[in-house]
């Protein structure tokens, strides 16, 4: 298990979605992804890519994706158990 901060999950975010006139200073653990950042469906594969390219992790399904992408710290957990780079 590698570890991931809070903070590295926010700047992978920023780096590749469009998160305009969001403060990333006050997003925490519990900030909902969808309803709490304005992500939409596009967003959704964009994360699935984002898994991809930056940690080596592969969503398999909808179901783990509606998991995962809930709040930021269930992203951030799921980052830090599987990643792989």
């Amino acid at each position: 298990m590698i570890a991931t901060s809070l903070d590295d999950v926010k700047k992978v975010l920023s780096e590749n979605l469009s998160m305009e006139g969001i403060d990333l200073a006050s997003l925490k653990e519990d900030s909902p992804l969808f309803s709490g950042l304005g992500l939409d469906s596009l967003d959704a594969i964009e994360l699935v890519i984002i898994l991809r390219k930056n940690y080596d992790i592969i969503i398999e399904n909808m179901d783990e994706g509606r998991k995962v992408f809930e709040t930021l710290g269930t992203l951030r957990a799921y980052i830090e158990t599987n990643r792989k780079k």
